[in-house]
């Protein structure tokens, strides 16, 4: 269509990498204008974990809409709403020994994030933030601040102040423990770096690069934030709604965040939803402080019940994703122990991996190969250097091996044509081993 083209800003970025007019989605499938089916490995940067047009949140949707149901309400208590809070204090809370209170911000992310942030100085009465290297916490100006994505920061217009950036996990090497650095800082008065309000981390960095952190690291941290009474947020954003294999990324590390920021796969359905959760003590906002007038998404207040119902009444869906989590693995080191080369390393936690690659040109060239053989991925990291798994998490075995031997004949195929591999590689070799 030239409409998008002629009036569509140039701000747009998946449709350069995946340049097709799609109309109909279902599962882990996406369709063209033209017919033609993709497997998507996208799911919408992490928002579908449960797949397009989920059949048993779609029923529940239009059985509400039918009735006509609330729509928009500000922050009125609504029907949609109150069931909403009482299934997710009750299956996800509660079983997990969490005592939090929910603010419903706007509906993106970066809205959690900014009133996390936001509260967090109210309550310490300090303005420093910590964040980390690779990060990324949204493009609102707050939430940018925080995060360390160059071409990101690159666009505010305005200096970003307000944070101190810390080594992430990994970062200086695996031998070196981040988080005694932190500490380092905070204990001497003249390291330079003010006292902050809080740390904000990504237990698994998505945008930057797939990048996980060591439940060991997390409990340190953690230990350094009460040490120093400073507020520790997760940035569960992404890393969410069972994505490692958990409920929340951070319930195998055994820490208790005071603060945890929520959207994407939080609605189930692909809706608009964001909140952020904070310990009691901590809810000491005023009246209409902080507002927005899309707080209130009734519609995916309905479909977040519907997820947490269908798929986590119970430990079963948490175990098959840890399942998938594994074969994804296996899979990945062996494609990696075929064509690694010190070309690719693989990385990740869960259904939340990727491909490393030397770098940004070599993802791009796998994941446009991908894409011609129907597969739609995408790349992460500083340089866009990772090809990031994020397929739904309710993705068939079939189609979560067509998926993975999609991406290793791409591999196959960008690396042939560049001199990386023997001519005489036997895919079907790889593929009987990875099993």
């Amino acid at each position: 269509m030239k409409i998008f083209d002629e009036i569509e800003s140039e701000v747009q970025s998946y449709a350069r990498s995946f340049p097709r007019v799609f109309n109909k989605a279902q599962g882990e499938y996406l369709y063209d204008e033209d017919g033609n089916q993709y497997l998507d490995f996208l799911a919408g940067a992490g928002t579908l974990n449960y797949g397009h047009n989920n059949p048993v949140f779609k029923e529940k949707l239009l059985d509400y809409i039918h009735s006509d149901g609330i729509t928009h309400g500000l922050d009125l208590h609504t029907k949609a709403k109150g069931e909403f809070l009482e299934t997710f204090n009750e299956k996800i809370l509660k079983p997990r020994g969490l005592d939090y209170m929910i603010q419903f911000t706007g509906p993106t992310g970066t809205n959690a994030v900014e009133a996390a942030l936001k509260l967090a100085r109210n309550v310490t009465g300090r303005e420093n933030i910590i964040a980390f290297t690779n990060g990324f916490h949204g493009v609102s100006l707050g939430a940018l601040a925080a995060t360390g994505n160059s071409h990101h920061r690159g666009a505010a217009g305005v200096s970003l102040s307000g944070t101190s950036r810390m080594p992430y996990d990994g970062y200086l090497g695996d031998d070196i423990d981040t988080t005694a650095y932190l500490d380092k800082v905070l204990s001497d008065s003249s390291s330079g770096i003010d006292k902050p309000a809080a740390v904000i981390v990504e237990t698994v960095q998505g945008e930057g690069g797939i990048n996980v952190a060591s439940f060991d690291w997390l409990k340190n941290l953690q230990a350094v934030c009460r040490q120093h009474d400073v507020l520790l947020i997760v940035d569960d954003i992404q890393a969410g709604c069972g994505r490692t294999g958990n409920y929340f990324s951070f319930e195998e590390a055994g820490i208790y965040p005071d603060m945890v920021t929520m959207s994407k796969s939080l609605a189930g359905y692909g809706l608009p939803f964001a909140v952020v959760m904070f310990k009691p003590k901590l809810d000491q906002w005023k009246p209409g402080e902080h507002n927005g007038t899309f707080r209130g998404n009734n519609f995916a207040f309905v479909t977040a019940k519907a997820a947490i119902d269908h798929y986590w009444s119970d430990d079963t869906f948490s175990k098959e994703v840890k399942r998938k989590g594994d074969y994804i693995a296996t899979r990945l080191a062996s494609i990696i122990d075929r064509f690694g080369e010190g070309n690719f390393t693989s990385r990740g936690r869960g259904m939340f991996q990727g491909i490393s690659c030397v770098n940004g040109d070599l993802a791009g060239k796998i994941t446009h190969n991908a894409f011609q053989q129907g597969l739609i991925i995408e790349t992460s990291g500083a340089d866009d250097q990772v090809v990031k798994f994020l397929c739904p998490l309710i993705t068939s075995d079939e189609n979560l091996k067509k998926g993975l031997d999609i991406v290793e004949q791409a591999i196959k195929e960008v690396c042939a044509k560049e001199d990386s591999i023997p001519e005489e590689f036997d895919y079907f070799e790889v593929e009987q081993k990875a099993g």
